[in-house]
């Protein structure tokens, strides 16, 4: 998705691993992912640098769909998964 469909797409469930190092925020996506269903959209808050490769490994990895990412204003980045299984 580009970054103006990112920004107008409303999660379904919104995981916060700010502050969180790697393996941190993967962790905390995987237990997130159990919170939707199928074809709903899980957003992901994560400071650390390496959850941007992370996060669309794994996602491609288990059978999801990685729909990008946003930096916000505030200096983290918005990473966004659908629920692929």
């Amino acid at each position: 998705m580009d970054p103006e469909e990112l920004e107008d797409l409303e999660p379904d469930k919104v995981v916060d691993a700010l502050g969180s190092a790697c393996p941190g925020p993967l962790l905390e996506a995987k237990k997130g992912i159990g919170g939707v269903t199928v074809g709903e959209v899980l957003e992901i808050r994560s400071s650390d640098p390496g959850t941007r490769k992370g996060i669309p490994v794994w996602a491609k990895k288990v059978g999801h769909e990685f729909l990008g990412v946003l930096e916000a204003k505030e200096g983290y980045d918005r990473l966004f998964i659908k629920r692929g299984k």
